[in-house]
């Protein structure tokens, strides 16, 4: 633990990461006991060009974040909780979960297509096994592409080839104006023009079809659709798929096109929209509960994260789980598919919550006695 008054928090560097983590420091921070956002990077951040399925395990961004706070650099430190192995460093524990934001996933296109209106062999980006999987067993016909990056990178990556031909376009067309003027002065360095200027009269029909200089355009464009001009990108992507939650803290909901897909058919990742905060001091364990936690949340997420547990599946297999707490009961859905989406294994519980635990537990094993651990066996082989 810091000796100082301040609460040092380990934190990814990424955007969205760091909205997470003031989030943690707006509601924990106080003028005599301040919070300090250290930024630590991982494995993830380090390795770009791997999907998080092959990194190896899961917790690529999570352990280079609590080691910090085992070896007593930071206090405490700030995760999105789907990331995290539900095995911990010596010590640490799940100190909060704030209450959780949206937990499913967003279609994400230029202009908010639903997924029925993709036409047949769409490309389509995710990172996520599960998101392929899912979107395969709704629509066979599509092509699910590779796709890494942050919240922010992978938008660029949807709008950059359109938006990047449209420049160029416009780059030629801004040489054609000037050949245009030159032409108008009867200079004709390529000896096109003819008599009765027709060479002339196409070309401004040409350019008239813009009505802004490239500067002009340009400064119209919104932040996403500059970076996506200096994008590079492996696909032409005509959609993407991206968590509700991680999309409306980053801020950028409402600058794209987007529609729900819906839970049922498309069951959240374990926690997905949850943040957690580690920690492994007695007083900062209590400090951050006190303030943070959100006992239905975390009620939910354990039946999530031990349904995770008992089948094995980390971050290499198609599974969903999703739970809400109602009163005094837990209703959960699970769902467990083959990597290719042909195959399915899913079921809806409703648990005590006052044995929410146990329960789970012998839901996932009814899970995997109907074929779940053949499933996720078989997605770990490839």
């Amino acid at each position: 633990m810091s000796t100082d008054r301040t609460l040092r928090l380990a934190t990814r560097g990424s955007d969205l990461a760091m909205r997470q983590a003031a989030f943690v420091q707006e509601r924990v921070g106080t003028r005599r006991r301040p919070v300090e956002l250290v930024e630590v990077q991982t494995e993830g951040d380090r390795i770009q060009d791997e999907l998080i399925a092959d990194l190896g395990r899961i917790g690529a961004f999570v352990h280079a974040l609590d080691r910090e706070v085992v070896d007593g650099d930071c206090d405490a430190a700030v995760h999105s909780m789907k990331d995290m192995p539900t095995e911990f460093a010596d010590g640490m524990v799940v100190a909060a979960v704030p209450e959780r934001a949206a937990a499913g996933d967003l279609l994400v296109t230029k202009d908010g297509k639903e997924l029925d209106d993709l036409h047949e062999g769409a490309v389509v980006g995710t990172s996520s096994v599960r998101r392929t999987a899912q979107l395969l067993h709704a629509r066979p016909d599509l092509d699910v592409r590779p796709l890494r990056g942050n919240v922010d990178t992978r938008i660029e990556k949807l709008l950059a080839p359109e938006l990047q031909r449209e420049h160029e376009r416009r780059l030629g067309t801004d040489e054609q104006e000037a050949s245009k003027q030159m032409r108008e002065y009867n200079i004709d360095p390529e000896g096109e023009l003819d008599d009765e200027n027709e060479g002339l009269n196409a070309l401004e029909e040409e350019i008239d079809e813009f009505d802004q200089s490239v500067d002009e355009w340009f400064d119209s464009l919104s932040e996403l659709e500059r970076g996506a001009l200096g994008q590079e990108y492996d696909h032409e992507y005509d959609a993407i798929v991206l968590a509700e939650a991680g999309l409306e803290r980053s801020g950028l909901r409402h600058r794209i096109g987007t529609s729900r897909l819906p839970t049922e058919e498309f069951v959240p990742a374990p926690a997905q929209g949850v943040i957690a905060v580690t920690a492994r001091d007695e007083d900062v364990i209590s400090r951050l509960r006190n303030k943070l936690d959100h006992a239905p949340t975390r009620v939910a997420v354990t039946v999530e994260r031990t349904v995770l547990a008992e089948l094995g599946g980390g971050c290499v297999a198609p599974l969903g789980v999703h739970a809400t707490v109602q009163g005094n009961t837990v209703s959960v859905r699970a769902q467990v598919l083959s990597t290719d989406g042909t195959e399915v294994v899913e079921a809806t519980r409703d648990l005590p919550v006052d044995s929410h635990v146990d329960a789970a537990v012998e839901f996932a094993a009814d899970l995997a006695d109907r074929g779940a651990d053949d499933l996720i066996a078989a997605a770990a082989e490839e």
